[in-house]
């Protein structure tokens, strides 16, 4: 089931565009072969722990993967785990542990239950949580850690990894065009919250520059995020068990998008198309295409949702 994050926050926007960032990390490792993609996942034991943890969180942060193949959370999570770790391009590594065959890493770092995930830097577990999270609010999970992180090092500039001859620039050092001023504002005012000042401000970069997949992403996250300001999720969910309340199935999915769950979301909309006519069905349609615009155009959950759309109306 859908985890139906809290309506009124603004992460639900934030996170959608960040699905394009995932993508273009993607195909950065698709160029460089699977020698890089491997490069930020180990599998750690008792001998290795010192060298492949400790040692090496003293210059990248080490997200430990606490997991036991009999725990199904354990199944869930460490997919999801690895998914996301592999899209920071190497800021920061993923490191496992089967704690039924390492017990005394577990002991040592009084793990309670599995799964157990830690950040690991500069030698001290300094985050983490115990439960299975969506790659969604993993990837909000890390993105906090690398800011505090590049926090550390604003502070203590001298303990920053220094580039050697030969290495390559992280995306984020290397320089970028500047931003549209459209674009920033809309930004600074998701960063206050007045989601009436974003929406006028992406839709005059639209206005500007039809084709801008920024702008495009930012006016349908926000077009999400005020659609289920005053929602209650409990009260959605009940009204959705009845598969005749469209409107509550369309807001429904609008808090499956929000909470990262947006297969179920299209899933849900092509169901709704499926059984419906007429008025009805034309709305859930076109609810879907704004959803759609969500996401960036690559994104490989589009491309099975417009499938499965067209066999809905054809």
């Amino acid at each position: 089931m859908a985890d139906f994050s809290r309506p009124g926050s603004l992460y639900g926007a934030v996170d959608l565009g960040a699905r394009k960032q995932a993508l273009e990390a993607q195909a950065r490792r698709e160029a460089a072969g699977p020698q890089a993609a491997s490069a930020s996942v180990a599998d750690v034991t008792e001998a290795t722990f010192t060298t492949e943890v400790i040692d090496r969180s003293m210059t990248v942060p080490v997200i430990l993967d606490l997991w036991s193949p009999r725990a199904p959370g354990s199944a869930q999570l460490s997919p999801a785990l690895e998914k996301v770790v592999a899209g920071m391009g190497g800021r920061a590594v993923l490191a496992k542990v089967n704690v039924d065959a390492s017990p005394q890493i577990a002991q040592a770092l009084r793990v309670q239950a599995v799964p157990t995930v830690l950040a690991i830097f500069q030698g001290q577990a300094v985050t983490g949580f115990q439960q299975v999270l969506p790659e969604a609010e993993i990837q909000r999970w890390l993105d906090e850690l690398m800011g505090a992180v590049e926090q550390f090092y604003e502070a203590n500039p001298d303990a920053r990894p220094q580039l050697q001859e030969g290495d390559e620039q992280e995306p984020q050092a290397q320089a970028e065009r500047p931003a549209d001023p459209d674009l920033l504002a809309a930004e600074q005012a998701i960063d206050k919250g007045d989601l009436d000042e974003a929406e006028g401000a992406y839709q005059r970069l639209l206005a500007r520059v039809p084709g801008d997949e920024d702008a495009r992403m930012g006016l349908a996250g926000v077009g999400l995020i005020k659609r289920t300001m005053t929602a209650d999720p409990d009260e959605v969910r009940r009204r959705a068990q009845d598969p005749a309340d469209v409107d509550a199935q369309l807001l429904s999915a609008d808090l499956e998008m929000l909470a990262g769950s947006v297969d179920e979301a299209f899933a849900r909309l092509v169901g709704v198309v499926k059984r419906t006519s007429g008025d009805e069905r034309e709305k859930a349609r076109r609810h879907l295409l704004g959803l759609f615009d969500a996401l960036p155009a690559e994104d490989p959950s589009l491309a099975k949702a417009r499938r499965a759309l067209a066999n809905a109306l054809f």
